[in-house]
């Protein structure tokens, strides 16, 4: 019995050795190629035609202040374009939001900008509320819509806009690298910039194109968002800015992945809200894309080399696979996050990318247990297609009405 249990443990342990290996060897092959998507991608600049700017509707949904809220806000009031409306929507007539819109107004007299205080609710996620509210106010064709904590340069509505000239393409979206204070922040910004976005620069390529969007921008026609069903089609949905590229797709349309880089506005010293909100995310993701989220694994090249180093007992070869996988995984975060992306944080804080895809795995592993999820301070279930449920043993008007009091 003793010598087969020890054979049994010598044969398990041959395997998990073998496992990590085939791990850190998919690993390394997954950062080479984000850095060939990464330079593929930017080689060549999107061509720019100064004659194309169709008018278009901005639609800012907003709930609370935000860092730098008015600053954040400004810049998309300061476009190098001919022709463009902003409509600001706000659910609570008590917001501290509104006075910063105000001021908005007030200093960019000259523009088309309105502002809408509305607690119309189409679904149980305000924020798609928000924006239906602010839609039917929309003069324009063409609707570009962009988070709250967003930052943008003066030639932003000019790039982004210009893959609209494909009358194929149905959704235009943005990478966006972080602007941040605290430490907290700091590795969050650095596991999106070189980790989430290196991966969304691989399906870029892998797929010809992605089929999803981003709450950092997406320009979207009415007619393609009336194609889907409007905002009434994802008012349900956590990932709404998934759903806003997956639906089209499935539409017919295309998505493009713009190369103009926004800044995202996050200054979170809250360790315990930032784990509440990557769990958050972590779900949605697996919601969205189950076999992609499960197929991340194969990205923790961090976390297996040193599982690795570990089942072969600090061998040679646990050494030589922790050397190359550590190795290829800062050469991609800086090809990506200091190259492509130019994000300062990446450079001045590569050290810390193994640090970040550590947490990241215990985030991605946390994000395989429950359905439940903390929004504004509300706990709300999640079903398995990606919808948002208040949970039954509460009153649904009681929840609606503390998420519009906490924010959207």
């Amino acid at each position: 019995m003793a010598m087969f249990a020890s054979t049994f443990l010598t044969n398990l342990h041959a395997i998990a050795s073998y496992f990590f290996l085939i791990l850190c060897i998919a690993s390394v092959l997954f950062y080479c190629y984000a850095i060939y998507a990464a330079i593929t991608f930017f080689a060549a600049p999107q061509a720019i035609n100064r004659e194309f700017h169709p008018a278009v509707t901005i639609l800012k949904p907003i709930c609370g202040l935000d860092s730098n809220a008015y600053e954040n806000l400004a810049s998309f009031c300061q476009q190098d374009y001919p022709k463009y409306q902003i409509i600001f929507a706000v659910r609570n007539s008590q917001d501290p939001c509104i006075e910063i819109v105000e001021k908005i107004i007030h200093n960019f007299s000259d523009l088309d900008i309105l502002l809408i205080v509305s607690d119309r609710v189409i679904g149980t996620n305000l924020k798609i509320s928000n924006l239906a509210n602010a839609a039917a106010k929309a003069k324009y064709e063409i609707l570009v819509l962009a988070d709250s904590d967003i930052r943008v340069g003066g030639d932003y509505l000019q790039r982004v806009i210009q893959p609209l000239q494909d009358k194929n393409v149905g959704v235009v979206t943005c990478m966006y690298r972080t602007v941040t204070q605290g430490w907290i922040s700091i590795l969050e910004a650095i596991s999106t910039t070189t980790e989430f976005h290196a991966g969304v620069l691989v399906s870029n390529i892998k797929e010809n194109g992605i089929k999803f969007a981003f709450g950092s921008t997406i320009v979207i026609p009415k007619k393609v968002l009336e194609a889907i069903g409007g905002f009434e089609a994802i008012a349900d949905y956590l990932a709404d800015d998934f759903q806003l590229g997956y639906l089209p797709v499935q539409a017919g349309y295309k998505v493009v992945l713009s190369d103009y880089i926004v800044e995202h506005v996050q200054i979170s010293n809250n360790l315990v809200d930032a784990i509440r909100r990557q769990i958050r995310w972590a779900r949605g993701k697996r919601v969205s894309r189950p076999w992609g989220y499960l197929g991340l694994i194969f990205t923790y090249g961090v976390v297996t080399s040193l599982l690795l180093l570990i089942a072969t007992n600090g061998s040679i070869l646990g050494w030589l696979g922790l050397s190359i996988c550590w190795i290829t995984r800062l050469v991609m975060a800086w090809v990506v996050g200091t190259i492509s992306l130019k994000d300062p944080i990446v450079k001045k804080f590569l050290w810390l990318v193994p640090v970040c895809d550590l947490l990241s795995f215990v985030i991605w592993f946390f994000g395989f247990i429950g359905n439940t999820i903390e929004w504004r301070g509300q706990q709300l279930k999640l079903t398995k297609d990606g919808k948002l449920l208040v949970p039954e043993d509460k009153n649904y008007e009681l929840s609606i009405k503390v998420l519009t009091n906490k924010g959207a």
